[in-house]
């Protein structure tokens, strides 16, 4: 069945009309047409089928034809601090985190970062995108850019908080999860391309950050920003609220 991102408001409403903007996946690239069945989510954790009753260049008018479904959160929350890599790569990032499970990307600017950009609305597009594809209720809260010092606040208020380092004290990730047990948030936090400075993980690590290794290879920023969410999400999230 095609899924469409909608308001609450809209989703909630026994009928809603989607201007061409809006329904133009739906219409120009699916090809919908009346009768066909449409399950509408929010990105907040509420789904429901509607089927399309008119359609035409205006755009669609869908009527509900099941109760509004409330999907429960992963009791785990995982924030993804990615310092900012350089164009598609970036986006790739934001596309797969959503489709592991992240709850909330926090893109980081820090010194060694290249690309530095305005603002994240097109990321939100693509994270929009993902979660339509996946199937996800739930869309990821994206921030925009922050500088490394103004996120440290942030950082420090999630636990346990991971970040992917290179230097000889790093312990495997695998060893370092071992310590909690499906705990109600986590963090993993990424370098950019040249990695933090010493004063950046120095820094990290003061707020409580636990400093761990990927392995013997040294792994693309982007690489492992997934390898780190696929981690986490294989041990903690599976665990759902009732």
């Amino acid at each position: 069945m095609h899924r469409c991102l909608v308001t609450t408001e809209e989703l909630l409403a026994d009928t809603c009309a989607l201007d061409r903007k809006v329904a133009r996946h739906l219409q120009t690239v699916l090809r919908i047409r009346p009768g066909a069945s449409v399950m509408l989510f929010d990105g907040h954790g509420r789904t429901r089928t509607a089927t399309v009753s008119t359609a035409d260049r205006n755009g669609l008018v869908l009527t509900a034809d099941t109760p509004v479904r409330e999907h429960p959160r992963p009791v785990c929350a995982f924030t993804l601090f990615a310092c900012v890599s350089k164009g598609v790569r970036m986006e790739w990032t934001v596309e797969k985190a959503t489709e592991l499970g992240a709850t909330r990307i926090v893109p980081v600017l820090s010194a060694r970062t290249v690309s530095r950009p305005a603002e994240a609305t097109r990321w939100r597009r693509i994270a929009e995108e993902a979660a339509r594809q996946c199937g996800t209720a739930w869309l990821p809260e994206i921030t925009d850019p922050l500088a490394f010092d103004a996120v440290l606040a942030l950082a420090a208020q999630i636990r346990p908080l991971f970040v992917a380092a290179l230097t000889p004290e790093a312990r495997p990730l695998r060893d370092a999860l071992t310590a909690f047990s499906a705990p109600p948030s986590a963090g993993w936090f990424v370098g950019p391309e040249g990695d933090f400075t010493p004063d950046e993980l120095a820094s990290l690590t003061a707020t409580g950050a636990i400093p761990v290794s990927l392995g013997s290879l040294i792994l693309r920023a982007e690489t492992a920003c997934l390898y780190g969410l696929s981690v986490l999400s294989c041990a903690w999230g599976e665990f759902v609220s009732a």
